[in-house]
């Protein structure tokens, strides 16, 4: 506990506890149940049929027959490398639900996935824990090709860690202990080159979770894991500012440098807050990234600047889009820079939930960005492709994003129906955001109910404190921002400065009561969002939400980029009381309809479109 105590103090903002945040109806409501329903839905021991076998456990007379068939097929078959990646997945997600909401439920389906995996330990011999054999790191070592088997384990470590750290399994933390034996004696056998070699095979975030586990439990062991599991042959290309990315596999190297910002964070050598500043600007910065705020095609990082050609039908893997939007969340944290924000809110809007089905819930592992896409949706039981856990994790964490807190107050950083009860040494403070529609119903009033869709985000932040508190609410000012924002403070205005614009936020200081109510208006218009490398091909925005062109093959529009509405105007843009967000083609030979992309579901779509003037 010390050593997390004392790691906090180099941050300029604190993310918001996993339960002082929950989400209210709206559309990242939604997306939440849809998740919570499907993890839910799966059979514990299906989930562990790779463990079992593993240690034995499955029951000769029901399990072990010729007509026996595994439940979960795909990548969780029994002939898969990676079987038994999922269950780490799971466990996160559920130790998740539990601190945000209390859920018993999968807290205790939770428990008792533990608990079996502590049966399986004990069967191993005490020590290994894994749903594949030990033998596949050693062949590793010896050079031998084997699917990514550090990969596989870091993710039951990984739910194992985070059962202790979010839903107070202390049984959880034994079992990584009592495993983390086996590496440690497994690493002191091998040299340093060979150890190099063996992390050139995707490890996931083993540095990362070694790291987390050291913070727990301030054993000197852990730390030597952690140190261990560096990737040196990654980071120091990447501090002498050398582009090692360009078509390497994009999400071995994320979690690794996630293993970085959690070292800086434990230990608080600069050096590797260094790293991972390093990385984020040779794949963001200097990079550049699709309308959608990802990159990549094939699962690959594409050339500094180059997307035109990576237009393809694996564009956008997810968990390169989860696992970006967890290191934008770390340099946030350390620098309060809006931008990360901006970011992140790019992201979920065209990746988390652009590649979650509306309906079923279910995963897309790519979004094709070629013109004529189509999602595929994975099924729940027969492929558990490693999306399905990015997937199940991602829609546990959308209320931790709506609010932070710095020294001076909370942070609205992502525009979200939330409610943050917030703990200040002054009392408990509730502030609850919501959307305000912008619309009524029944007799007309002109001063709620414009004649045509709103240009303007709209939220209202309701303030409710027994006690008189002094603090600042932050609003982050996104940048797609059109004009100014309007902000008032119990119906009066408020004046925002030339700092606040320049900072990204705007600042609101007072002595805050119950029935307080501040009120932001954020301007939007359609943008039209080039490819860096082809700026005649555009894709179309509304705000931070990519638009989709309902159509089957790529299709010249003809107009002046510089002003897309008057290429696109709205379309079916109201219903009852509630403003549409639909758009279609003007002065075209041939009409296409624009929905925002994570509407779509089955129908044929294309974002980029070449424009002519």
């Amino acid at each position: 506990m010390s050593i997390e105590m004392a790691s906090s103090a180099q941050n300029q903002v604190t993310a918001s506890a996993l339960g002082s945040v929950k989400l209210l109806p709206g559309l990242f409501q939604s997306r939440a149940k849809l998740n919570r329903r499907y993890v839910m839905s799966l059979d514990s021991s299906a989930l562990l049929q790779n463990f079992y076998i593993e240690a034995n456990l499955y029951i000769p007379e029901t399990h072990v027959h010729e007509h026996w068939e595994p439940q979960h097929l795909g990548w969780e078959s029994p002939s898969c490398a990676l079987r038994g990646h999922f269950l780490g997945h799971w466990l996160s997600a559920a130790a998740k639900l539990y601190a945000a909401t209390q859920d018993l439920e999968a807290k205790g389906k939770a428990d008792w996935i533990v608990e079996e995996l502590g049966r399986c330990q004990i069967q191993n011999g005490g020590e290994w824990a894994g749903s594949i054999p030990e033998k596949y790191l050693h062949w590793i070592a010896e050079g031998k090709q084997v699917w990514a088997p550090h990969y596989t384990l870091h993710k039951t470590l990984m739910g194992l860690y985070d059962m202790y750290a979010f839903a107070g399994s202390s049984r959880a933390l034994e079992i990584i202990d009592n495993w983390s034996n086996w590496f440690l004696r497994w690493t002191d056998g091998l040299t340093k080159d060979t150890l190099a070699d063996v992390l050139d095979v995707e490890t996931g975030a083993m540095m990362e979770v070694w790291a987390d586990v050291y913070a727990a439990t301030g054993k000197p062991k852990h730390l030597e894991l952690m140190h261990r599991y560096t990737r040196h042959r990654l980071f120091e290309p990447l501090l002498r500012g050398e582009d090692i990315l360009t078509n390497m596999h994009a999400n071995t190297t994320i979690p690794e440098i996630h293993g970085a910002a959690r070292a800086y964070e434990v230990t608080g050598d600069q050096k590797w807050r260094d790293i991972v500043e390093a990385y984020w600007k040779s794949a963001v910065t200097d990079r550049g990234f699709y309308c959608t705020g990802s990159q990549t095609n094939g699962e690959i990082w594409s050339p500094p600047g180059e997307l035109s050609a990576r237009l393809g039908s694996r564009t956008q893997e997810h968990c390169v889009v989860y696992n970006m939007i967890r290191l934008a969340d770390f340099l946030f944290r350390w620098t309060g820079a809006s931008m990360y924000l901006d970011y992140i809110e790019r992201n979920l809007y065209n990746g988390i939930l652009a590649q979650q089905h509306p309906t079923t819930g279910m995963i897309a592992y790519f979004l094709p960005l070629h013109a004529g896409a189509a999602k595929k949706w994975g099924t729940p039981t027969k492929h558990f492709w490693c999306c399905h856990g990015s997937l199940v994790q991602a829609h546990t964490l959308h209320a931790n994003l709506a609010f932070y807190q710095d020294q001076e107050g909370i942070i609205a950083a992502q525009y979200i129906p939330s409610e943050f009860t917030w703990h200040t040494g002054q009392g408990s403070v509730s502030i609850k955001q919501t959307i305000e529609p912008q619309t009524n119903w029944g007799i007309r009033n002109a001063a709620v109910d414009s004649t045509r869709r709103p240009q303007a985000i709209c939220m209202k932040l309701s303030v409710d404190s027994i006690q008189e508190t002094e603090f600042t609410i932050k609003l982050r000012l996104p940048d797609w921002l059109s004009d100014e924002p309007i902000i008032a403070i119990n119906g009066q205005p408020a004046v925002l400065s030339a700092a606040d614009a320049a900072s990204g936020f705007a600042s609101v200081r007072r002595i805050w009561s119950k029935g307080d109510e501040l009120v932001v208006q954020l301007p939007k218009k359609l943008t039209a969002s080039p490819l860096p490398d082809r700026p005649d091909m555009v894709a179309f925005m509304d705000g931070p939400v990519v638009l989709a062109g309902l159509c089957e093959e790529e299709r010249v529009l003809y107009g002046d980029p510089e002003h897309p509405e008057k290429l696109l105007t709205p379309d079916n843009e109201r219903e009852w009381a509630s403003w549409l967000p639909g758009y279609r083609t003007t002065g075209q030979e041939r009409g296409i309809r624009f929905v925002p992309l994570y509407e779509i579901e089955d129908q044929a779509y294309t974002v980029y479109f070449p424009v002519k003037k």
